[in-house]
């Protein structure tokens, strides 16, 4: 009998829809291929913190959403800046570059790391892969924000849990290096450009330095958990709630899940992977999706599949 369109696990699925995979496939993946295996703990440090940022921004969307003749709820930041603050102008803008953001930062680079894993194990044409994602898109789009929040309910949980039973089955072969892959981690975080050799780790791995770590830890981490950018507010707002509170707080679960379980088991993964197999070499490797497919090779026949 509460005001919104979904439940409250349907707008924490939905949002976690977004971030659970490509964040954690793409977004630590690059992060250890760009800023070294230091920024692993910046990206899970921005995730501990970016859990208070995602309680603010659903607690500000439920608090000043607003109901339709309809019957519908729409909310997000737009309507935050435009009741809570009177400045409609920001929340128009707000609202357009939230449509065009939505194509390069959430569907261009999902369906780029989908074709890559596809085309790299599997041979699959890029386009084809964009064209079959788009329709399956399409399909559950069209139906409205009841009918998306259905599909994610069904399906999140089952992605979440073959990713974590993935990355669960590499750290238990790869045991012997996670007391050392933690070291690294923590020593290349701290760690100067002129001073990250491999003899500092006792490893093959370079670090970057400080500054890199930090800057490619923390953009990834603000990319894998969204907090702060204010897409996943737009569906916390139409969550079935009376009390903004509750929903702050179900919403604030999705960052922990997302970045400070699943990042945090996704650097573990590829820092050990490296550590263990010499023929992954750290200064050819850029792309952060190559990256996490390399380490979830070590997963006989099915370890491309999970990162699909």
């Amino acid at each position: 009998g509460e005001d919104g369109d979904i439940s409250q696990y349907g707008a924490l699925t939905t949002a976690l829809a977004s971030t659970i995979g490509t964040g954690n496939i793409v977004g630590v993946g690059t992060a250890v291929a760009l800023g070294g295996p230091g920024a692993v703990l910046w990206c899970w440090l921005t995730g501990v913190l970016g859990i208070a940022t995602k309680y603010a921004e659903a607690l500000i969307a439920v608090k000043y959403r607003v109901k339709t003749n309809d019957g519908r709820v729409l909310g997000g930041a737009m309507y935050g800046l435009e009741r809570g603050l009177g400045m409609k102008r920001l929340a128009k803008a707000f609202a357009l570059f939230t449509a065009l953001a939505t194509f390069g930062i959430g569907c261009g680079v999902q369906v780029n790391a989908i074709s890559t894993v596809l085309d790299g194990n599997f041979h699959i044409a890029p386009l084809s892969v964009g064209l079959v994602c788009g329709a399956l898109t399409a399909v559950v789009i069209f139906g409205g924000v009841k009918w998306i929040a259905r599909v994610c309910e069904k399906l999140v949980p089952f992605m979440a849990l073959f990713y974590v039973l993935g990355c669960t089955y590499i750290l238990c072969i790869n045991y012997d290096y996670l007391w050392p892959a933690v070291r690294t981690i923590c020593t290349l975080a701290f760690t100067p450009a002129k001073k990250a050799t491999p003899s500092a780790t006792m490893s093959r791995m370079v670090g970057q330095g400080i500054m890199m770590a930090v800057r490619f830890g923390v953009a990834r981490g603000l990319f894998s958990n969204e907090s702060g950018m204010g897409s996943a507010p737009i569906v916390a707002a139409a969550a079935q709630t009376k009390n903004p509170v509750r929903q702050a707080l179900v919403s604030a679960t999705g960052t922990f899940w997302d970045t400070v379980v699943l990042c945090l088991m996704t650097g573990m993964v590829l820092v050990s992977s490296i550590m263990k197999n010499p023929a992954i070499d750290m200064a050819g490797v850029t792309d952060g999706g190559i990256l996490t497919n390399m380490a979830f090779e070590q997963i006989p026949v099915v370890g491309p599949l999970i990162l699909v």
